[in-house]
């Protein structure tokens, strides 16, 4: 893909397009010149609507006619396999195929600052501040991050700056390439927020996920710089040796970069690093440390201290972080997409930090393809229980879990209750509102944690608990 001239590619079809990735780059092509075509299986609003308007062509269905015979590349999606009939016809046609960080990489990444924000938990949360502190302070960067960062908009946008923020997920790049999305994205930058075990589906264990990230940091240039969770084991572990200057981060004494005087208030935490004085709108120790990552990031790429400070100041968030859904009967509702058992228990920490007088009570699904499993079993009933009550519904897609691996929701429920909680096993979202409902109290809490959308639970309980 790295031609030029009259031989560059400049037709390409996307399959699995309607993903917010695959679409914002998409539509990013398209409007730098290309031919854009794609398909997908669910085509609807709002991804749709934005890339008719940019004038990409997309086909409802999976089928080998979509290809144009004229196209020079198909895009595969990372959800995309063997068996389906576009993958298929690419490989009996012997058609040229990239996957969507490659394209990322050739299109928009050579040649730029790339600032590229790692962990287990924490990216989208840091690479948004991030993104937010060089656009609040006039560098106008590029990015892709995974969710929609409230102040940028929209989770992928493509400038003329020299800086690219991007979410760097460990996940694999696509059926035909079992690496990391994240080392193909050429970082001069990277933040390691933490390294634990996660994507069950994909790695073996610990040791797996660790050489990814080894392998990630091997590149970083010399004259670039790898920010580091200082307190995390796991994050000092895969950066040892890196090539690249490592710096260290966190509350420990031994960081480089130490974070201290820390103070707590309803919706924001204040703390300082070197001296300096921050203060982000969000709460909990976990988001002290990502705005920690953040501002020294910012700092590298040449932010004052007064520009850091302004544009954390300013920040306003993510979705589906901690966000207020709605408040029904004098009851609450929060969702948030924690499904890792440190996710959910530094979200429900913050939560009574937030709301220290009701009640909070945990909603959790087990969604993701680690949390469907028992490999965390304790650790995720252990996290629970820093709820006063809890609710787990039933697996999703239980059947698809490997056989002797399945999350023991019964087992879950029973430890949350041996904590002194009251826990119930519910079979889905319709019955844990039912239950619910008459349960909570005014200035009580709800926290809703999945990765998806939980059977529209949110509305539902709203609607329940206004009806009382």
């Amino acid at each position: 893909m790295p031609q030029t001239g009259d031989s560059a590619p400049r037709r390409f079809h996307f399959i699995g397009i309607c993903g917010t990735a695959m679409g914002s780059v998409a539509a990013a092509m398209r409007e730098r010149g290309y031919e854009v075509t794609g398909s997908d299986e669910n085509v609807y609003p709002p991804m749709s609507t934005f890339l008719a308007e940019r004038g990409v062509q997309v086909a409802s269905g999976y089928r080998p006619e979509n290809i144009p015979d004229r196209a020079d590349v198909v895009v595969i999606g990372n959800a995309l396999s063997r068996g389906n009939p576009e993958v298929e016809a690419v490989l009996d046609r012997k058609l040229l195929y990239t996957s969507l960080p490659e394209v990322l990489k050739t299109e928009f990444l050579r040649g730029r600052r790339n600032l590229v924000v790692t962990g287990t938990h924490g990216k989208t949360t840091t690479s948004s501040m991030l993104a937010h502190l060089l656009k609040h302070a006039g560098r106008d960067p590029g990015y892709m991050i995974g969710g929609i960062p409230r102040d940028l908009g929209q989770g992928g946008n493509f400038t003329d700056s020299e800086f690219f923020v991007l979410e760097g997920d460990e996940y694999d790049t696509a059926f035909f390439d079992k690496r990391s999305k994240f080392v193909h994205y050429l970082p001069e930058v990277v933040i390691v927020n933490n390294v634990e075990f996660d994507h069950a589906d994909i790695f073996e264990d610990l040791d797996a996920i660790k050489l990814s990230f080894r392998r990630m940091l091997n590149i970083v240039p010399r004259g670039g710089c790898v920010f580091v969770n200082g307190d995390d084991a796991g994050a000092l572990d895969v950066a040892a040796g890196c090539p690249a200057p490592v710096v260290t981060v966190g509350f420990g004494g031994a960081c480089d970069r130490r974070i201290t005087g820390v103070d707590y208030a309803p919706g924001r935490s204040l703390f300082e690093i070197g001296g300096a004085g921050y203060d982000v709108p969000m709460d909990g120790e976990f988001n002290v440390r990502n705005a920690a990552m953040a501002a020294c990031a910012g700092g590298f790429c040449g932010l004052s201290e007064g520009e850091v400070r302004a544009g954390l100041a300013a920040f306003s968030g993510i979705a589906r972080r901690q966000e207020l859904r709605g408040e029904a009967g004098g009851v609450k509702v929060i969702d948030d997409f924690g499904h890792h058992p440190t996710a959910v228990r530094g979200t429900l920490a913050a939560v009574r930090q937030r709301h220290p007088e009701g009640r909070v009570w945990a909603l959790f699904e087990p969604r993701s393809n680690t949390s469907r499993r028992n490999l965390m079993q304790a650790e995720l009933a252990a996290a629970l229980a820093g709820a006063d009550g809890v609710f787990v519904c039933a697996v999703s897609d239980a059947d698809k879990v490997p056989a002797g691996q399945l999350l023991d929701v019964g087992a879950v429920v029973a430890a949350v209750e041996a904590a002194g909680r009251q826990a119930y096993h519910e079979a889905d979202a319709d019955a844990i509102v039912a239950r619910l409902a008459p349960m909570a109290e005014e200035g009580d809490v709800v926290v809703v944690l999945s990765n998806g959308g939980f059977g529209g639970i949110h509305e539902k309980l709203l609607t329940a608990l206004g009806g009382r």
